[in-house]
């Protein structure tokens, strides 16, 4: 039972739970809150287009001339197996110690509350700034954001937002320290077909699919490991700084004495941004080739222009953003994102775009079991984003800027 009433509970954390409630979840998420949320706060406005709804709430800068800071939040979470919870993953509980259980704690219905509530506060207190502030919703970025992201910054109404620099989800750091991305792995998802004899299972069948397939197989895990013993011979490097790879699907087969004719394997690899991504797609067709005739591969999802965000004081972005952060005494850790989110889009879309969660003493608990962040360092990450927001904000004009 939770030891401290809604009496006395901050109303950020009420409004944090409150929306944790929200059920959107994929593949069916329910979106409809967004519509209601920019709404119920006046200064937004919904962006409606076929297959997707983005709710962009806007604060005007003084000086319109400038670029704008877009601060951009998923609104969807991914699927929940209850069993192995301790809490019903969309009640929110809080217990005793102060921690909060529920799916999008940490990823990332944390952020989109703490991005409302530093905006709210900075309103509430009277500041301006010269540049206006944008905040983004957006469906879809745990399937790809193809119907989200992607598509969004293609449209007149993103053009509209004039963005020059970009906030976007983090990570946990169970350290003292703060994680900061300035650059993420391209997400390459393929499947890999292999098509042999078929024949009756008793029989010594020669080039049968399955052959063919586990040599494909045994390639690529041979290329995972020589990354992961690449990575730990390394202390220097993190995970974002090599290609991984996971076997994650089989198929394949209507009998157990049946050889069956055509056999696939389906492969998740997050190549890393300083990658030659046409010599690798070769070796993928090599793989293929080496195994016999009729191995082919074709790609669920293909990124190929990774960015880099520069993390170097002579930049005005990150000189603003890292400057707040040492006025603030935390201690930063710039790194490459192991995984892709939207900030892809944005930065291939030539805007400056950084990963940030602030959550530190947290382990790292996205799309886990009993996915959770204690009300304090919810409360402190509010806190942090309102300096953060005040200081990119403020960011004077540019070249080619007013």
């Amino acid at each position: 039972m939770t030891t401290k009433g809604p009496e006395s509970e901050h109303p950020s954390v009420t409004l944090f739970r409150q929306y944790l409630r929200i059920c959107t979840v994929q593949p069916n998420p329910d979106y409809a809150w967004g519509l209601e949320q920019g709404g119920a706060l006046a200064w937004g406005h919904p962006v409606v287009a076929p297959g997707y709804v983005i709710t962009v709430l806007t604060w005007p800068g003084t000086n319109p001339l400038l670029h704008s800071i877009l601060l951009n939040s998923h609104t969807d979470v991914v699927p929940v197996f209850k069993e192995h919870w301790h809490h019903d993953p969309f009640e929110a509980f809080k217990d005793s110690e102060g921690y909060i259980y529920a799916r999008g704690a940490q990823d990332m219905k944390s952020v989109s509350i703490q991005y409302l509530e530093a905006v709210r506060r900075l309103k509430s207190e009277g500041h301006r700034f010269p540049r206006t502030i944008h905040m983004t919703f957006v469906p879809d970025e745990e399937v790809g954001g193809h119907k989200g992201m992607e598509l969004f910054v293609k449209r007149p109404e993103f053009q509209a937002l004039r963005a020059g620099f970009a906030l976007d989800e983090g990570l946990a750091n169970p350290t003292d320290a703060f994680t900061v991305f300035y650059s993420e792995r391209s997400p390459w998802w393929i499947r890999v077909t292999s098509t042999g004899k078929p024949g009756h299972a008793s029989r010594f069948i020669e080039d049968t699919a399955a052959e063919k397939l586990h040599k494909v197989v045994n390639s690529i895990l041979a290329f995972r490991e020589k990354e992961r013993q690449r990575l730990q011979a390394n202390p220097h490097l993190k995970e974002g700084a090599v290609t991984s790879v996971n076997l994650t699907k089989l198929e394949g087969g209507v009998a157990y004495n049946v050889v069956p004719a055509t056999m696939s394997a389906c492969f998740d690899f997050r190549v890393a941004p300083d990658v030659d991504m046409k010599a690798f797609e070769k070796q993928l067709q090599s793989w293929c080739q080496e195994a016999g005739e009729g191995v082919t591969f074709e790609f669920a999802q293909k990124f190929t222009e990774p960015r880099m965000t520069p993390t170097d004081d002579t930049d005005p972005w990150w000189a603003a953003f890292s400057g707040a952060c040492k006025e603030m005494n935390l201690t930063l850790e710039p790194e490459i994102f192991p995984a892709a989110t939207d900030s892809r889009y944005i930065r291939a879309v030539g805007i400056p775009a950084l990963g940030f969660s602030p959550m530190n003493r947290t382990p790292v608990l996205l799309h886990d079991h009993n996915e959770r962040l204690h009300e304090a360092v919810f409360l402190r990450g509010v806190d942090i984003y309102t300096r953060l927001v005040a200081a990119l904000a403020s960011v004077p004009a540019l070249p080619g800027e007013s």
